[in-house]
Formats: C-alpha cells, structure tokens, sequence
C-alpha cells in the first residue's frame, strides 16, 4: 500500500478524503494492476492544502519500465523530435528553459555556463536545449533506454540508476539539480529532494516543478494533475514546506498555467547556510 508522505508534524491530523475514483479518468495512462479493482483517492491537508493520494494498488514496478513502455512505447525519438519542434508558444518546455536561464543569470551574478543535472530526465528535451545554451548537462534516469537516448540521441553524460539509492560520488557536483514533474511521483519527496544536497555545488540552485492542485480542482477531479501516477499533489504552501523539510530556502515560487494547460508550481531553492 502507498504511503504519501510529506514528513508533516502535524502527522495527517488534519486530512480531509476530497476525491474518490472507481475507475481511470479520461487520458489516464493505462497500467495493467491484473485484476485489482480499480480504487483510490485523495485527501488534502487544510493546513497547508497539500493532497495526499490514497491508493490500494501495486504500483512498486511501475517505473521500472512500464510508465516509458505506456507513455512513450517505441515513439521515445519521435516523440521527442515532435516536443522538439513546437513553436516556442505551444510549448511547457521553451518557457522553463527561459525561467532557468533567467534565474541563472541573476543568481550567479557572471556569465557563467553551468552544470546541470537533470533527475528523472526521460525525454530530455530540457537538458537538449539547455546544452544548446552552452551549459554541462547530465541525465539521471531510472530507465536504461532513457539514458540511452540521452547519451545516442542529445549527447550528453547519462547515469542510469534511482537517485535515492545511488552512490553521490558517482554523480559528482553540479552548480544546478533540477527536478521537473518527477516529486510528485515518489512517496517520499522530501528525501528525494534532500538527496539533491549531496550533488549540489556550493552557490548553487535547485528547481523543480510539481503539479499545482488548488488551480486544477478548480476545475475538478478529472485533471491530468490528479491521475494514479501522481502520489502527491501541491499547494504553494505545501511546495515550501516540501523544499524547507528538504534542507533548502525557497527563494522564488510561481505559479502558472502552462500551454499544455497543466496548472504547475515552480520553485528555485538554495541550501540553507550550515
């Protein structure tokens, strides 16, 4: 059974059940769980308006290689080159990239080129144009035919392995960690994001994104922000608190509607001072 976490003191005191499904909504990614009936739900903190998925079904294998073999099957290059090719204004990634680099440069205060490490990279068309800006990438990605694609297809390092149990010196040290749409997929997304510590340089930033859930239930439980893959669904609030509980001040949170219409919170953090 699934165990969303947020490392919350309050420890779900304040829980509330909001959503409950009996069957996949539309545009959900299937995922064969056999003959398990179809059952889950959310509930959202009234604290912080975090929500907490509450999910009976067995979902250890699922990035192992069934989300890619679902999501993207054997159009992983195709799918690519066509993300590649929308124009700047259909497309979720064109904006992200701009937002890091306009960071970057307030943050490092030079003209600086700097290293990057993308967790949970699968495509990669954000570290591709990120190297097409002259900065270092690096892609970590669970699955081996994502970092093979990262290292054949973009060109740049690629490690393969899960980034709460792989050896930090393997990685080494980058002046940006960035996590986009990948929190929200593990139970634990504190420990996750804490793990970003161990291969952050000295000055540097980590971004992330996580799906915003007080703008998308506004317009109701069928939101793509709220399918089974997704453990954990945020609030600005509770995307501080992720990134505080994690070691890291968060010193620039925004919210957005993206061209793909999801509704996303970003948030750039620094380690807090030792």
């Amino acid at each position: 059974m699934i165990k969303p976490t947020l490392q919350c003191p309050c420890s779900v005191a304040h829980l509330v059940p909001t959503f409950a499904y009996d069957a996949p909504p539309a545009g959900e990614t299937f995922f064969d769980f056999g003959a398990r009936k179809y059952q889950r739900g959310y509930s959202r903190c009234t604290l912080c308006g975090h929500w907490f998925s509450d999910n009976q079904m067995n979902m250890s294998g699922l990035y192992g290689g069934a989300y890619v073999d679902n999501t993207y099957g054997a159009r992983m290059r195709k799918t690519f080159e066509r993300i590649l090719a929308l124009p700047p204004e259909r497309s979720d990634n064109a904006a992200r990239v701009a937002c890091v680099l306009d960071f970057a440069r307030r943050h490092f205060g030079v003209e600086k080129k700097p290293s990057l490490l993308d967790v949970g990279a699968g495509l990669g068309v954000f570290p591709y144009r990120m190297k097409e800006a002259g900065w270092a990438c690096t892609a970590l990605d669970p699955d081996e035919r994502a970092t093979t694609h990262a290292r054949e297809v973009i060109g740049i390092d690629a490690v393969n392995g899960d980034f709460m149990n792989i050896d930090p010196s393997v990685l080494g040290r980058f002046d940006v960690v960035t996590l986009n749409k990948v929190l929200e997929h593990v139970e634990d997304p504190v420990a996750m994001l804490r793990q970003a510590l161990s291969v952050l340089a000295p000055g540097g930033f980590v971004y992330f994104e996580v799906p915003d859930g007080e703008a998308a239930a506004a317009e109701g439980q069928e939101r793509e922000e709220f399918f089974i893959e997704h453990h954990h669904v945020f609030s600005p609030a509770s995307a501080a608190l992720l990134a505080a509980r994690a070691g890291f001040s968060p010193v620039l949170t925004e919210r957005l509607r993206e061209p793909s219409s999801k509704f996303t919170l970003r948030v750039f953090s620094v380690a807090f001072p030792l």
